[in-house]
């Protein structure tokens, strides 16, 4: 603005300006302006004049609203024209055009300044984030490549395609007729009339088809639990039971161990005469050992006192750092060493991945085995681990000689419902306890009192 200004000022002062406005034309006398310290930001203001800046650029607005510009720069041919006293006003000598009604002259504006720029009007939202969007398509169109959102859109539309191509509002013409209503009816057996009648059954999972347990729902008891079985059969489930029963046992005398006091803990008369003797002499060792812990604190104090007023001096510093420059040292050049001796062991080396790899593949063979085994084996799948049922067994003496006298074993409730445990179809459960809520009250009612 002040570079305007200034170029304007010196347009004035040349040779040929001409000043329309009428306190500029030199009439009035120079006044000398006071000596004022301008320094200060309170004399700006004050005693600054700056009115003859003023009546300048009034001037020189005035000048650009009437013809557009400096009048001293204007052409002669521009300001001036020749009256050659021609009435035929309607239309221009030199373009032929006729000339605007007065009505329409009126409304034009007299200023000859172009309207300012609406810069609300060019401006758009998301200017910057459009241009950058804008770039990066040309990058990827010089690379031969669509942007992210024109390959989706292709994506989908290939798609909308493919399902179109498919059939299904309408029956294909290699479709044969049949009579709706004839003796032969529907062919309810194509897939294309199961699809458009909804009566195509949904596809199943692969998963839901793999079954818990590979344990049969039925289990066959062995032929020593049938009620006349062979001498060697009820043996064998004899044995059996034995072996069950024995483990039982073991696991019960285990916890017994378990909780059982020591014999080395168990009180005897020498052990609470040494207790009640302890008592008499304890107060005189507790103060001889207060008196010694004292001692020792106040000499560990000192010792700690003394160790952490001493300051390292510099060469014991200079002497610590080029140890531990040293130690790297000395590690830099054994993982060196290590790095060649390598270099040797290539054999060995080798050797060692191989029985790595059987390593890894026994292990995996393991794995294997060991899922393959859990398909038999109940799952933990609840608190309550499974247990299994007790073997039906009965001894050599009660094994009746006829089906009238046979001892029924057992029940087909209790043995579905462990099947279903041991096949993991349901977790294992126990018998819901009956918690009462409030307790009991008793009350004695009035005709019981009077009885009583």
């Amino acid at each position: 603005m002040a570079a305007a200004r200034r170029v304007k000022r010196v347009a004035a002062t040349q040779e040929g300006f001409l000043n329309l406005s009428p306190a500029l034309d030199g009439s009035e006398p120079y006044k000398r302006r006071k000596k004022v310290n301008k320094n200060k930001k309170k004399n700006w203001l004050k005693y600054s004049d700056i009115q003859d800046v003023e009546e300048f650029l009034d001037d020189v607005r005035l000048q650009e609203r009437a013809t557009g510009g400096l009048v001293a720069e204007k052409a002669d041919d521009s300001l001036f024209f020749l009256d050659t006293g021609d009435k035929q006003k309607d239309v221009k000598p030199d373009t032929g055009k006729t000339r605007p009604l007065k009505a329409d002259l009126i409304l034009r504006p007299d200023s000859h300044i172009p309207a300012p720029k609406d810069v609300l009007s060019h401006q758009q939202p998301n200017a910057k984030k459009l241009r950058r969007i804008s770039q990066k398509a040309e990058q990827l169109a010089a690379k031969g490549r669509l942007p992210r959102k024109q390959r989706l859109l292709q994506k989908r539309l290939g798609a909308e395609s493919k399902k179109e191509e498919k059939p299904g509002h309408s029956c294909p013409p290699q479709k044969g007729f049949y009579d709706l209503w004839g003796d032969t009816g529907a062919p309810t057996e194509e897939p294309w009339y199961l699809e458009q009648t909804k009566k195509k059954p949904v596809k199943r999972p692969a998963r839901l088809n793999v079954k818990p347990s590979a344990l049969p729902a039925i289990e066959v008891v062995s032929a020593g639990a049938s009620y006349n079985p062979d001498f060697e059969s009820h043996q064998a489930l004899l044995l059996q039971a034995h072996v069950v029963e024995v483990k039982r046992q073991k696991e019960e005398q285990h916890i017994d161990r378990q909780l059982a006091v020591p014999q080395e803990d168990k009180a005897t008369e020498e052990t609470v005469f040494q207790e009640v003797v302890e008592g008499l002499m304890e107060d005189e060792e507790e103060e001889e050992a207060e008196s010694a812990g004292e001692e020792e604190g106040d000499d560990a104090g000192t010792s700690a006192l003394s160790a952490a007023g001493e300051k390292k001096t510099e060469k014991q510093r200079k002497k610590e750092k080029l140890e531990r420059e040293k130690e790297k040292q000395r590690k830099a050049q054994r993982e060196q060493t290590e790095r060649r001796q390598q270099l040797f062991r290539l054999r060995s080396i080798k050797t060692e991945l191989q029985r790595g790899a059987q390593l890894t593949a026994e292990r995996q063979e393991r794995r294997r085995a060991q899922k393959e085994r859990q398909k038999f084996q109940p799952r933990r799948l609840g608190r309550l681990k499974f247990e299994a049922p007790d073997l039906e067994v009965q001894l050599s003496t009660e094994i009746s000689s006829c089906l009238r006298r046979l001892k029924p074993e057992g029940s087909v409730l209790k043995d579905r419902f462990k099947s279903f445990q041991k096949r993991n179809l349901i977790e294992p459960r126990e018998r819901a306890k009956f918690k009462r809520k409030h307790k009991l009250k008793y009350v004695e009612k009035r005709a019981f009192k009077e009885i009583t």
